[in-house]
């Protein structure tokens, strides 16, 4: 798991090879900026760190540098970018690797080197006995997306590393506004902990006044005060982003894309999926399923039916149409303010 992993990093306890790989590029990234930041100085940095393509660079030459004694510091950091022959994918790379260099270099790994594996890589092949070595040899990050709970955690250690805590209903409230992106709960996070620097505190009224929303999470917003019938409140955020530049086709769109999630997960449900099985199924982040199926309770399978019909029917008009198309979306919105939908 990616905090242990760091914990380590941190306390400078460091594995001579490391295995970064999968769709969390934050995970990934954020574990490079820590071994640099903790296995090298700054000094040492221009003259002990180094990255090869794997795709462009052979490994032998990447290993001959691993195994080079390091210039004014007590270890080298190589960073072996896309290792694409531990994966069943087909690459168009040309480069011809000594494999069996690296299985006698897996073996037995330099003692002033830190060697690390990094690729995007939903999977690894098992079946090779290549992938099979370093995954027992290394310290192996696989960078999934981060669950829920996994996610509060996340926020509550960064609140932590700033030196501030965060209240239970602002990690709740970030989650809901910022989404589970982690590039932007980071950048969300040190700012609000630069904000609570006085206090050391960070709660919910702050989140609810300094967190950045998305469009996606405006949306959303707007999505709910549909969900409650709420048109005022619908109408204000629809004016408010139209006054931010957003297109209303894209805002539309945007709509579309989380009713048809509501309506997707409704009915999965029904079949007997849980919330991790339809994540899975559909590819959405068990969070976002989570929020959708909430929001699911409030419709009846007919309401949600007309309301992808009327949603279709307004995409046709704003595309061939000469209605203005601000005003299309407000008549959606005015048809969604009764009980029951209509067709």
């Amino acid at each position: 798991m990616a905090f242990d992993i760091w914990k380590q990093i941190k306390a400078g306890s460091f594995s001579p090879l490391y295995l970064l790989f999968g769709t969390e590029p934050y995970l990934i990234n954020e574990t490079k900026q820590l071994l640099i930041s903790h296995a090298l100085s700054p000094e040492e940095v221009d003259f002990n760190l180094s990255s090869y393509d794997l795709e462009e660079t052979p490994i032998q030459t990447a290993l001959e540098d691993a195994e080079t004694f390091p210039f004014m510091g007590e270890r080298r950091l190589i960073f072996l970018h896309n290792p694409y022959f531990l994966t069943a994918e087909k690459s168009k790379s040309k480069t011809e690797h000594n494999l069996a260099m690296l299985e006698a270099y897996l073996k037995d790994p330099s003692p002033y080197s830190i060697v690390v594996f990094s690729g995007a890589y939903e999977k690894l092949d098992e079946r090779k006995k290549l992938t099979k070595q370093i995954k027992k040899s290394a310290s192996v990050l696989e960078a999934k997306k981060l669950t829920e709970p996994e996610l509060k955690v996340w926020i509550r250690d960064r609140a932590a590393s700033n030196g501030v805590q965060i209240d239970e209903e602002a990690v709740e409230l970030m989650l809901r506004l910022s989404g589970t992106n982690l590039f932007m709960l980071t950048s969300e996070m040190d700012k609000l902990a630069l904000y609570a620097e006085e206090d050391k505190r960070i709660d919910v009224n702050m989140v609810e006044k300094l967190v950045s929303r998305s469009l996606e999470q405006n949306i959303f917003t707007l999505v709910d005060k549909i969900v409650h019938r709420n048109i005022e409140d619908a109408l204000r955020i629809f004016y408010d982003l139209l006054k931010q530049n957003e297109e209303p086709i894209k805002i539309l769109a945007v709509i579309t894309n989380q009713f048809r999630l509501i309506y997707q997960v409704k009915e999965l449900a029904r079949r007997g999926y849980g919330q991790n099985q339809i994540a899975g199924y559909i590819k959405a982040h068990p969070f976002r399923v989570k929020l959708a199926a909430g929001q699911g309770k409030q419709f009846s399978d007919e309401e949600l039916a007309q309301i992808m019909n009327l949603l279709a029917e307004a995409d046709y008009q704003m595309k061939t149409g000469g209605m203005n198309k601000a005003l299309l979306i407000e008549l959606f919105l005015f048809k969604l303010n009764r009980h029951s939908v209509e067709t």
